[in-house]
This record gives structure tokens, C-alpha cells and sequence, in this order.
């Protein structure tokens, strides 16, 4: 898994490692479900783990935002990269990232993408256009953007999207890059998820205006998509990346979305109770897996055992990622500073 490219314009089976051919609308539909799933199962896993105890640091989930890195995710091939967030799992896996080395990572194992020292937040895999989690808000935007002007220098038609929350929309590196982006017309796609809060503070205290404009005053393309619905952010993210690839520059998107767990595990301790249950309750209502279980259950062949054969392949597949991950070693703290220089570098 994680080693097979992307076609353009669809979702790759062999990426997704699941056995739906893409070929019409509902194996596509099924390989959205499986890989929201995905997911989904790995985000409850270090839940549970986490309440036990077992993982070092903290996990921020992303639960209810699976339909946006899926549907942008689904447009990508194996050559366009992505940045990503403190909150990464989804991105990750969206992409093509093996379960097994992720959950080894975020266990701090040396099977881990980067030997167990890059952990929750750090996540990197050059070779299937992971360039980082990143620990900083907003900083993957300007990774992301130099991406886009290395690919724009050297004649490339790839494209590199950079996940991003509410919070990062008021850094003024996001300004910064846009402009920079619109200048020089690079294939970038800023893609906002906004959740609605900051971290304990709603979204709408903080940020004046709607975050989609904010991409107008530099003459990007923008929209504002519902990101709970996995098909309307693929078709968002279809437009962008086409016009990407075609030298027509950057766009922004806003996925309008929900995080139904804390904003890290274990926040309950210092944080308080700060989201309405009556709020929370609403938004499980659209749950983007259950908004798509429907839509295939609607208008689609396979009965609904069908979809929870599929759910529980993918539980099957991050129960065997955990079990891989706590057979494998800690690193030894010799080598605590091994990889920090490029190779001949002093």
C-alpha cells in the first residue's frame, strides 16, 4: 500500500490498496466509503490507545473531517504533494500512507516513517508526496507553496495542496503565499478546513468575514464547499487542481466541517466544557461516512452488509497496523542524533 501512483482525475485502487475497481460512479463511491473508513477506525484506535496510556505526546483526531482529505485526496496522483496539519492522520492515509508505519510512527517505534521520532504531528514520506505534518498552524502553507514554485520552475504539471484549519487562516504567512502564489501563477491549492473553533474558541470570535474571500483579493479562485460531503469536495477539488495543472495558478478552498472529538485527547483535564452537547449532537447527525453510507444505500447496488464488510476490513486493517507497531522496537537513544543533516553534511 502507499507505493502505487494516482491517475489523474480519479482515485487509484491500488493506492487505496482496496479491491473496488474506480471504473464507474459506485466503485468510486465504494473506494470514498473504504478509505473514509480507514480512517475513521485508525482516529478510534488511538483513542483507545491514548486512554490506556500506550502512546507518548498528544493526538489531535480527525474524526468528522474524513470527506475532505479523502475528496481532495481522490484527485491527486502519486507526483503532487500535500502539507498537512497537527491534525494529519486523514491527509496521510488519504494519500496513500501505510497504516502499519503511521501507527509505528505516532507509538514512537523505530518501524515508524521517521523512525519514531517525527511521532503524531511529523509525519513525512517523500516518495508518495507526504512533505509533513506539521506541529506549527499554518506551517505547511509556505512548504506547500515552494513546492508549487520548484514544480512551476522545472516545467512539472504536478500540484501540491496545503491542508490547512480556521486558526492558520488568520497567519500572515497564508497572505503572504497567496500573493506569491497569485504572482507567479503556481500550482498550488490552499485548502481551509474550517471546523468551526480554534482550539477552545469558536471560529466566528476570531475571524471577520468568510475565509473563502480572503483568497479574492489576490485573484485566486474560491469557493466554499460543505466538507462533510465527500463528493462535493472532490468536484472542488477537481476545478483546482485542473486548473493547476493547466498554468492557470492558485485557488483556495474553504471545506466547511465539524471535529467531533476533543481538540486533543485528554483536553477534558484543563479545557472545561466549551461546545453545546445540542451542537455536538447535530453534527453526528452529519457524520460525513453516514451522509455517504446513504447516498450509496439511495442510489447504489450493494446492500447495506455490503458497506459493513467494508467497515470492518478496514478495522481488520488498523487492528493489524496496532499489533505490527507494538511488536516493533523503541529507538535506541544513541541514535537520538542520527538524521538531522543530509547525508555529507557536517
Amino acid at each position: 500500500m502507499g507505493t502505487e501512483g494516482h491517475r489523474a482525475g480519479t482515485v487509484c485502487a491500488e493506492a487505496f490498496g482496496d479491491s473496488y475497481e474506480a471504473s464507474d460512479e459506485h466503485g468510486l463511491d465504494l473506494q470514498l466509503f473504504a478509505r473514509m473508513c480507514r480512517i475513521r477506525a485508525f482516529e478510534e484506535s488511538l483513542k483507545r490507545l491514548f486512554a490506556k496510556g500506550q502512546l507518548p505526546g498528544f493526538v489531535h483526531l480527525y474524526i468528522g473531517e474524513e470527506a475532505i482529505a479523502v475528496g481532495a485526496n481522490s484527485v491527486l496522483r502519486q507526483d503532487d504533494k500535500i502539507t498537512s496539519t497537527h491534525r494529519g492522520h486523514g491527509h496521510l492515509i488519504a494519500k496513500g500512507a501505510d497504516v502499519r508505519l503511521m501507527m509505528a510512527e505516532i507509538m514512537g517505534r523505530v518501524t515508524g516513517y521517521c523512525k519514531g521520532k517525527g511521532g503524531s504531528m511529523h509525519i513525512a514520506e517523500y516518495a508518495i508526496g507526504i512533505l509533513g505534518a506539521n506541529g506549527i498552524v499554518g506551517g505547511g502553507i509556505p512548504i506547500a507553496t515552494g513546492s508549487a514554485l520548484a514544480d512551476s520552475y522545472f516545467g512539472r504539471d504536478s500540484v501540491t495542496v496545503a491542508f490547512f484549519g480556521d486558526g492558520a487562516s488568520n497567519q500572515g504567512v497564508l497572505h503572504e503565499a497567496m500573493n506569491l502564489a497569485s504572482v507567479w501563477r503556481l500550482p498550488v491549492v490552499f485548502l481551509c478546513e474550517n471546523n468551526g473553533y480554534t482550539e477552545w474558541m469558536r471560529t466566528e470570535d476570531i475571524t471577520a468575514g468568510q475565509i473563502a474571500d480572503r483568497g479574492r483579493a489576490f485573484g485566486l479562485e474560491c469557493a466554499t464547499v460543505d466538507g462533510n460531503d465527500v463528493h462535493a469536495v472532490r468536484q472542488a477539488a477537481t476545478a483546482a487542481t485542473e486548473l493547476a495543472r493547466a498554468g492557470g495558478g492558485p485557488s483556495l478552498i474553504e471545506a466547511v466541517t465539524y471535529r467531533i472529538p476533543a481538540h486533543n485527547e485528554g483536553e477534558e483535564v484543563f479545557s472545561g466544557k466549551y461546545r453545546p452537547d445540542e451542537e455536538i449532537a447535530h453534527w453526528r447527525e452529519r457524520d460525513p461516512i453516514l451522509l455517504h453510507r446513504q447516498r450509496i444505500l439511495a442510489h447504489e447496488a450493494p446492500a447495506a452488509p455490503v458497506l459493513e464488510a467494508i467497515e470492518e476490513h478496514q478495522r481488520a486493517l488498523v487492528e493489524e497496523a496496532v499489533a505490527f507497531a507494538l511488536a516493533s522496537e523503541h529507538p535506541e537513544p544513541a541514535s537520538a542524533l542520527e538524521d538531522l543533516y543530509a547525508d555529507g553534511a557536517a
